[in-house]
């Protein structure tokens, strides 16, 4: 299997509240593709910070980040949005969702590309797949949290990305729905080849990846 990530000596270092923080000090990390890589440990190790920057929302203090082969961070802000958007499906911790868009809306987002027609069946049936076939309609205001994210997972993944990059992506929902979610994301994995990170303290999401990667004080433990 070909490498689709690798990093570099990866280093972040940022100041918070005056203090100086190395959030990651040399990281090299190799992911082939259509791994599923659940990384773990404390909170403050690195984790979203290494997550961030492997999708070129954060940029590294020093070190490189190669996505395909390709240097992301020697792409100019342009270049690197259109990368992002062709390669990489992200769900976040917190949901993002446009507030003023339904949630069918807020899916149909990302595959603007398609008529509105076919983008729509997409949308319906990704939701669908998620448990949300009620609640198409509805703004985020009118779900709960567990609800909200499920939404969040359907955006990510509609457009079927190369790499999905997940941060606690069940960190919101009780065990039925962390079951539904975990097997949606397995199924695109396996099926789809969909290289996969996820940052996780849960060690039954973990058990769904194929490998586990440990951070501790920014460095790869084991």
């Amino acid at each position: 299997m070909s490498e689709v990530i690798k990093t570099q000596n990866l280093i972040k270092h940022y100041f918070l509240e005056g203090s100086y923080i190395e959030a990651l000090r040399g990281i090299n990390l190799s992911i082939k593709k259509g791994e599923m890589v659940a990384l773990m440990g404390p909170s403050g190790s690195g984790k979203s910070t290494l997550l961030h920057i492997l999708g070129g929302i954060d940029v590294p203090t020093e070190g490189k980040v190669l996505v395909n082969g390709q240097d992301i961070f020697s792409l100019k802000e342009k270049s690197l949005a259109r990368f992002r958007n062709k390669h990489i499906g992200f769900v976040f911790q917190f949901h993002y969702l446009l507030p003023e868009f339904t949630a069918l809306e807020n899916v149909m987002i990302p595959i603007q590309i398609y008529s509105k027609e076919k983008a729509r069946e997409k949308a319906e049936r990704i939701l669908e797949r998620l448990g949300l076939e009620k609640r198409l309609d509805h703004k985020p205001s009118q779900l709960s949290g567990g609800e909200q994210q499920r939404v969040a997972i359907a955006r990510a993944v509609v457009n079927n990305p190369d790499i999905i990059l997940a941060d606690e992506p069940t960190g919101n929902l009780d065990s039925r729905n962390t079951e539904i979610v975990m097997n949606l994301l397995k199924e695109l994995n396996e099926k789809n080849n969909v290289t996969m990170v996820i940052a996780t303290h849960d060690r039954e999401v973990a058990e769904y990846c194929s490998r586990i990667v440990y951070l501790k004080d920014g460095i790869v433990q084991s």
